[in-house]
């Protein structure tokens, strides 16, 4: 499946995560759960379960039915802001798993040790060099950086540049890059320019073993690139988080909801907490209907810019396969 060249590329990303291909896959509430987790594990990479919004005991038989389809090393993303954040951990650290990736924010730092002494590694999502830096002296293990052309949540700066600015310095952990990678040639790019591995979530949702309805497989492969846009933000004294996706009606829906939402938080019957929840809310829920219902005209269907790479749905081991293919090409280049 791999070359030695490309072995030799990817060994410290692969060692760290214990499997062959040092390649992540980018976790998606509703799409990465049991099956595609257990999946991309089971073909060599590194599956990640997404706990979105999940209460704890939903996490917990998560994690008990995806080590049911696999013997391999997978991990489990945390929400940061999640309300029983440190009840979600307590699951991970008592299942055992090997993993954690803290995402959509800087995870508190006795969360970390705690994960730590336990066993279990901690990644967590590293948007600029000094915050990087500030997670290392907290004690994470390794890091992803994901650029402005993912799909789902995002931050303001591109794949490229997070990597000039982060690979060079970070030498401590493992650095993982994540944002609009869909062929291997980028995997070859990043990973000579000092990358452990990558990430990948978009390309992922168009395999034979993703639950995601049909409608939204489809959605993606008839999708360009520019048709993954960002949210827009109704009120700047509001920061939301960019979410990008196929625009559509859904999108549309989400400058009511947060006009709702920022008349709450002005009247007083918000705190900014509960406000930013209310919005996490609305995406889980039309998140939910485009993946699980096929609702792909009024629900969220989040993509990265990648989108316009894909163009077929294929099993998960042969994704793997033409990732490595192509990145060995690029290597011989």
């Amino acid at each position: 499946m791999i070359s030695t060249p490309l072995k030799n590329l990817m060994q410290r990303g692969a060692a760290f995560l214990g499997c062959e291909v040092a390649i992540l896959g980018g976790a998606m509430t509703w799409v990465s759960e049991r099956n595609l987790v257990a999946a991309i594990s089971n073909a060599g990479g590194f599956g990640v379960i997404a706990s979105g919004s999940m209460p704890p005991a939903v996490l917990a038989e998560e994690i008990k039915a995806t080590r049911e389809k696999t013997t391999k090393n997978f991990g489990v993303n945390l929400i940061v802001m999640h309300p029983l954040l440190a009840e979600m951990t307590d699951v991970v650290i008592a299942a055992k798993v090997s993993f954690v990736v803290f995402a959509g924010g800087l995870p508190p730092a006795a969360l970390i040790s705690k994960a730590r002494d336990a066993g279990v590694k901690v990644i967590a999502f590293a948007p600029a060099l000094s915050l990087a830096k500030k997670l290392i002296k907290q004690g994470v293990d390794a890091l992803i950086i994901e650029g402005h052309e993912a799909g789902g949540h995002v931050g303001q700066v591109s794949t490229a540049v997070l990597a000039q600015e982060i690979l060079p310095e970070i030498n401590d952990v493992p650095v993982f890059v994540a944002g609009g990678i869909g062929r291997g040639m980028a995997i070859t790019t990043f990973l000579r320019m000092g990358a452990a591995g990558v990430q990948l979530g978009t390309a992922f949702v168009c395999t034979d073993e993703c639950i995601a309805h049909e409608n939204f497989k489809q959605a993606f492969v008839r999708a360009s690139s520019r048709d993954a846009v960002l949210s827009p933000q109704l009120d700047p004294r509001f920061p939301v988080i960019p979410v990008r996706g196929l625009g559509n009606e859904g999108t549309k829906k989400f400058i009511e909801i947060q006009r709702h939402v920022i008349e709450k938080y002005d009247n007083g019957e918000l705190d900014m907490k509960a406000a930013q929840l209310e919005i996490e809310h609305f995406w889980a829920g039309a998140l939910r209907r485009a993946v699980l219902e096929g609702d792909v005209a009024t629900g969220s269907v989040m993509a990265g810019q990648s989108v316009g790479l894909v163009h077929d749905i294929v099993p998960v081991k042969t994704l793997l396969d033409r990732l490595c293919r192509e990145a060995d090409a690029a290597l011989n280049v």
